[in-house]
Protein backbone atom coordinates (compact mmCIF):
# COMPACT_ATOMS: atom_id res chain seq x y z
CA UNK A 1 0.00 0.00 0.00
CA UNK A 2 1.11 3.44 -0.61
CA UNK A 3 1.89 5.88 2.11
CA UNK A 4 0.58 9.14 1.38
CA UNK A 5 1.32 12.69 3.00
CA UNK A 6 -1.67 13.01 4.84
CA UNK A 7 -1.41 9.41 6.20
CA UNK A 8 1.93 10.51 7.88
CA UNK A 9 0.25 13.83 9.10
CA UNK A 10 -2.32 11.90 10.51
CA UNK A 11 -0.28 9.80 12.58
CA UNK A 12 1.78 12.28 13.71
CA UNK A 13 -0.92 14.71 14.38
CA UNK A 14 -2.08 11.44 16.97
CA UNK A 15 0.48 10.35 18.47
CA UNK A 16 3.29 13.68 18.24
CA UNK A 17 6.30 11.44 16.58
CA UNK A 18 8.57 12.70 14.25
CA UNK A 19 8.00 12.33 10.06
CA UNK A 20 10.59 9.76 9.62
CA UNK A 21 9.38 7.34 12.48
CA UNK A 22 5.67 7.99 11.42
CA UNK A 23 6.40 7.25 7.86
CA UNK A 24 8.38 4.07 8.78
CA UNK A 25 5.69 3.03 11.07
CA UNK A 26 2.82 2.91 8.45
CA UNK A 27 5.51 0.95 5.99
CA UNK A 28 5.83 -2.22 8.35
CA UNK A 29 2.18 -1.73 9.15
CA UNK A 30 1.15 -1.72 6.00
CA UNK A 31 -0.20 1.62 5.76
CA UNK A 32 -2.45 0.16 9.16
CA UNK A 33 -3.24 3.72 11.23
CA UNK A 34 -4.41 1.76 14.70
CA UNK A 35 -1.03 -1.04 13.76
CA UNK A 36 0.92 1.71 13.19
CA UNK A 37 0.35 3.57 16.27
CA UNK A 38 0.71 0.68 18.42
CA UNK A 39 4.21 0.04 17.36
CA UNK A 40 5.07 3.78 18.02
CA UNK A 41 3.70 3.10 21.31
CA UNK A 42 5.71 -0.31 21.30
CA UNK A 43 9.05 1.50 20.69
CA UNK A 44 8.41 4.43 22.96
CA UNK A 45 8.10 6.84 20.34
CA UNK A 46 4.50 7.82 20.83
CA UNK A 47 4.92 8.39 24.50
CA UNK A 48 7.29 11.51 23.97
CA UNK A 49 4.41 13.28 22.57
CA UNK A 50 1.99 12.46 25.61
CA UNK A 51 4.35 14.84 27.52
CA UNK A 52 4.42 18.20 25.64
CA UNK A 53 2.16 19.85 27.75
CA UNK A 54 4.00 19.24 31.11
CA UNK A 55 6.69 21.74 32.30
CA UNK A 56 10.40 21.11 31.83
CA UNK A 57 12.16 23.51 34.18
CA UNK A 58 14.91 21.58 35.85
CA UNK A 59 17.83 19.87 34.30
CA UNK A 60 21.35 21.04 33.13
CA UNK A 61 23.70 23.25 31.54
CA UNK A 62 26.76 22.10 30.15
CA UNK A 63 30.05 23.70 28.69
CA UNK A 64 31.58 22.41 25.57
CA UNK A 65 34.82 23.73 24.36
CA UNK A 66 36.76 22.97 20.97
CA UNK A 67 39.68 25.09 20.36
CA UNK A 68 38.96 28.21 19.43
CA UNK A 69 34.88 27.49 19.65
CA UNK A 70 32.90 26.93 22.26
CA UNK A 71 29.04 26.53 23.67
CA UNK A 72 26.80 26.94 26.66
CA UNK A 73 23.36 24.82 26.30
CA UNK A 74 20.75 24.40 28.86
CA UNK A 75 18.61 21.16 28.53
CA UNK A 76 15.52 20.47 30.68
CA UNK A 77 13.75 18.10 32.50
CA UNK A 78 10.53 17.79 34.29
CA UNK A 79 12.27 16.96 37.62
CA UNK A 80 15.97 17.20 39.26
CA UNK A 81 15.69 13.33 39.92
CA UNK A 82 16.47 13.30 35.92
CA UNK A 83 18.75 16.21 35.65
CA UNK A 84 20.65 13.59 38.46
CA UNK A 85 20.42 11.13 35.60
CA UNK A 86 23.38 9.61 34.15
CA UNK A 87 21.60 9.59 30.50
CA UNK A 88 20.54 12.53 31.02
CA UNK A 89 23.89 13.91 32.01
CA UNK A 90 25.07 12.37 28.42
CA UNK A 91 22.27 13.69 26.69
CA UNK A 92 22.92 17.06 27.53
CA UNK A 93 26.90 16.73 26.29
CA UNK A 94 26.05 15.06 23.32
CA UNK A 95 23.53 17.60 22.43
CA UNK A 96 26.18 20.69 22.88
CA UNK A 97 28.74 18.48 20.88
CA UNK A 98 26.00 18.65 17.80
CA UNK A 99 25.89 21.74 18.14
CA UNK A 100 29.16 23.39 18.40
CA UNK A 101 29.74 20.96 15.73
CA UNK A 102 27.31 22.41 13.34
CA UNK A 103 26.85 25.73 14.06
CA UNK A 104 23.23 26.55 13.94
CA UNK A 105 21.90 29.75 14.74
CA UNK A 106 18.45 29.18 16.27
CA UNK A 107 17.38 26.23 18.75
CA UNK A 108 14.85 25.23 16.09
CA UNK A 109 17.24 24.47 13.27
CA UNK A 110 19.45 23.07 15.84
CA UNK A 111 16.81 20.37 16.19
CA UNK A 112 16.49 20.08 12.57
CA UNK A 113 19.83 18.92 11.83
CA UNK A 114 21.35 15.70 10.87
CA UNK A 115 22.77 13.97 14.40
CA UNK A 116 24.03 10.01 13.77
CA UNK A 117 21.52 8.83 11.37
CA UNK A 118 18.53 10.82 12.77
CA UNK A 119 18.38 14.48 13.67
CA UNK A 120 18.54 16.03 16.82
CA UNK A 121 15.06 16.43 17.90
CA UNK A 122 14.36 12.81 16.94
CA UNK A 123 17.42 11.83 19.03
CA UNK A 124 16.30 13.34 22.06
CA UNK A 125 12.88 11.64 21.67
CA UNK A 126 14.29 8.30 21.91
CA UNK A 127 15.67 9.31 25.16
CA UNK A 128 12.42 11.12 26.36
CA UNK A 129 10.94 7.23 25.59
CA UNK A 130 13.80 5.82 27.83
CA UNK A 131 13.89 8.19 30.75
CA UNK A 132 10.09 8.61 30.58
CA UNK A 133 10.21 12.93 31.48
CA UNK A 134 9.77 15.71 29.11
CA UNK A 135 13.06 16.96 27.86
CA UNK A 136 13.78 19.96 25.70
CA UNK A 137 16.68 22.07 24.43
CA UNK A 138 15.82 25.37 25.94
CA UNK A 139 19.12 27.38 24.31
CA UNK A 140 22.30 27.97 23.47
CA UNK A 141 25.08 30.11 22.62
CA UNK A 142 28.34 29.77 20.83
CA UNK A 143 31.03 31.85 21.45
CA UNK A 144 34.33 32.42 19.43
CA UNK A 145 37.76 33.80 20.39
CA UNK A 146 41.94 34.29 18.90
CA UNK A 147 44.41 32.16 19.95
CA UNK A 148 45.21 34.97 22.52
CA UNK A 149 42.19 34.53 24.30
CA UNK A 150 40.71 32.27 26.95
CA UNK A 151 37.79 30.69 27.66
CA UNK A 152 36.44 29.90 30.80
CA UNK A 153 34.26 27.07 31.86
CA UNK A 154 32.44 26.54 35.61
CA UNK A 155 29.50 24.65 36.23
CA UNK A 156 28.34 25.31 39.71
CA UNK A 157 25.85 22.39 41.61
CA UNK A 158 26.66 20.18 38.73
CA UNK A 159 25.30 21.92 36.07
CA UNK A 160 22.46 23.97 37.81
CA UNK A 161 24.25 26.83 37.12
CA UNK A 162 26.65 27.27 33.98
CA UNK A 163 29.01 30.11 33.09
CA UNK A 164 30.94 30.46 29.86
CA UNK A 165 33.57 33.87 30.04
CA UNK A 166 36.30 34.88 27.53
CA UNK A 167 38.91 37.04 28.38
CA UNK A 168 41.11 38.87 26.23
CA UNK A 169 45.16 39.52 25.70
CA UNK A 170 46.34 36.38 27.77
CA UNK A 171 45.44 32.40 27.49
CA UNK A 172 44.55 32.06 30.89
CA UNK A 173 41.73 29.64 31.40
CA UNK A 174 42.53 29.58 35.28
CA UNK A 175 42.07 33.03 35.34
CA UNK A 176 39.17 32.78 32.50
CA UNK A 177 37.65 30.19 34.98
CA UNK A 178 37.81 32.36 38.70
CA UNK A 179 36.11 34.64 36.28
CA UNK A 180 33.44 32.11 35.68
CA UNK A 181 33.36 31.42 39.03
CA UNK A 182 32.24 35.17 40.39
CA UNK A 183 29.56 35.48 37.60
CA UNK A 184 28.41 32.03 38.67
CA UNK A 185 28.29 33.33 42.30
CA UNK A 186 27.21 37.19 41.98
CA UNK A 187 25.14 37.22 38.75
CA UNK A 188 26.67 40.50 37.30
CA UNK A 189 24.46 41.66 34.54
CA UNK A 190 26.86 43.42 32.26
CA UNK A 191 30.84 43.07 31.82
CA UNK A 192 31.15 47.17 32.41
CA UNK A 193 29.83 50.19 32.70
CA UNK A 194 29.28 51.33 28.84
CA UNK A 195 26.92 48.15 28.38
CA UNK A 196 24.52 49.90 30.47
CA UNK A 197 22.04 51.91 27.81
CA UNK A 198 21.78 55.18 29.15
CA UNK A 199 17.93 54.75 29.47
CA UNK A 200 18.54 52.35 31.90
CA UNK A 201 21.40 54.98 33.72
CA UNK A 202 19.11 58.09 33.44
CA UNK A 203 15.74 55.83 34.83
CA UNK A 204 18.10 54.55 37.87
CA UNK A 205 19.22 57.70 39.06
CA UNK A 206 15.72 59.23 38.69
CA UNK A 207 14.34 57.00 41.08
CA UNK A 208 17.54 57.71 43.69
CA UNK A 209 17.06 61.45 43.08
CA UNK A 210 13.74 61.09 44.02
CA UNK A 211 14.36 58.25 47.12
CA UNK A 212 16.92 61.27 48.00
CA UNK A 213 14.21 63.86 47.85
CA UNK A 214 11.81 61.50 49.63
CA UNK A 215 14.29 61.21 52.67
CA UNK A 216 14.29 64.55 53.57
CA UNK A 217 17.82 65.20 52.23
CA UNK A 218 18.49 69.23 50.81
CA UNK A 219 18.85 69.54 47.31
CA UNK A 220 22.22 70.54 47.29
CA UNK A 221 23.86 67.55 48.45
CA UNK A 222 21.39 65.05 46.81
CA UNK A 223 23.08 64.94 42.85
CA UNK A 224 26.16 64.00 45.26
CA UNK A 225 24.38 61.11 47.15
CA UNK A 226 22.96 59.82 43.91
CA UNK A 227 26.03 59.83 42.32
CA UNK A 228 27.35 57.43 45.42
CA UNK A 229 24.63 55.58 44.89
CA UNK A 230 24.27 55.05 41.30
CA UNK A 231 28.00 53.88 41.82
CA UNK A 232 26.88 51.23 44.61
CA UNK A 233 24.00 50.14 41.63
CA UNK A 234 26.93 49.60 38.91
CA UNK A 235 28.97 47.76 41.59
CA UNK A 236 25.87 45.30 41.91
CA UNK A 237 24.81 44.66 38.04
CA UNK A 238 28.30 45.52 36.93
CA UNK A 239 31.23 43.30 36.60
CA UNK A 240 34.22 44.58 36.37
CA UNK A 241 32.89 46.92 39.54
CA UNK A 242 32.46 44.28 41.92
CA UNK A 243 34.77 42.77 44.26
CA UNK A 244 36.35 40.13 43.45
CA UNK A 245 35.15 36.66 45.28
CA UNK A 246 38.43 35.22 45.69
CA UNK A 247 39.93 38.49 46.90
CA UNK A 248 37.71 41.45 48.33
CA UNK A 249 40.25 44.17 48.40
CA UNK A 250 40.14 44.07 44.59
CA UNK A 251 37.55 44.46 41.88
CA UNK A 252 37.70 42.21 39.14
CA UNK A 253 38.22 44.51 36.52
CA UNK A 254 41.45 45.31 38.22
CA UNK A 255 42.30 42.00 39.43
CA UNK A 256 42.49 40.75 35.79
CA UNK A 257 44.21 43.74 34.66
CA UNK A 258 46.95 43.15 36.72
CA UNK A 259 46.99 39.90 35.38
CA UNK A 260 47.24 41.13 31.79
CA UNK A 261 44.00 40.44 30.66
CA UNK A 262 40.77 42.15 30.27
CA UNK A 263 37.12 40.59 30.59
CA UNK A 264 35.74 40.50 26.99
CA UNK A 265 32.08 38.39 27.94
CA UNK A 266 30.46 36.03 29.53
CA UNK A 267 27.21 33.99 29.00
CA UNK A 268 25.13 32.80 32.28
CA UNK A 269 22.88 30.55 32.01
CA UNK A 270 21.02 29.24 35.61
CA UNK A 271 18.66 26.07 35.09
CA UNK A 272 15.09 27.40 34.88
CA UNK A 273 15.40 30.93 35.09
CA UNK A 274 12.25 32.86 34.17
CA UNK A 275 10.15 29.69 33.54
CA UNK A 276 7.47 28.38 35.65
CA UNK A 277 7.73 25.28 37.50
CA UNK A 278 5.48 23.15 38.81
CA UNK A 279 4.49 23.08 42.81
CA UNK A 280 3.57 19.57 43.15
CA UNK A 281 5.18 17.58 46.07
CA UNK A 282 6.77 14.23 45.93
CA UNK A 283 3.56 12.42 47.35
CA UNK A 284 1.55 14.06 44.88
CA UNK A 285 3.84 13.21 41.81
CA UNK A 286 3.71 9.91 43.12
CA UNK A 287 0.13 9.46 43.26
CA UNK A 288 -0.25 11.21 39.38
CA UNK A 289 2.09 8.26 38.38
CA UNK A 290 0.11 5.64 40.25
CA UNK A 291 -3.84 6.86 38.53
CA UNK A 292 -1.68 6.53 34.82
Amino acid sequence: MAITASMVKELRERTGAGMMDCKKALTETEGDMEKAIDLLREKGIAKAAKKADRIAAEGLTFVEVQGNKAVIVEVNSETDFVAKNENFKALVANVAKSILSNSPATVEEALGQTYEETTLQEYINTQIAKIGEKLSLRRFEIVEKTDNDAFGAYLHMGGRIGVLSVLEGKNDEELAKDVAMHVAAINPLYVSRDQVSEEEVAREREVLTQQALNEGKPENIVAKMVEGRLSKYFEDICLLDQPFVKDGDQKVGKYVANKGATVKSFVRYEVGEGMEKREENFAEEVMNQVKK
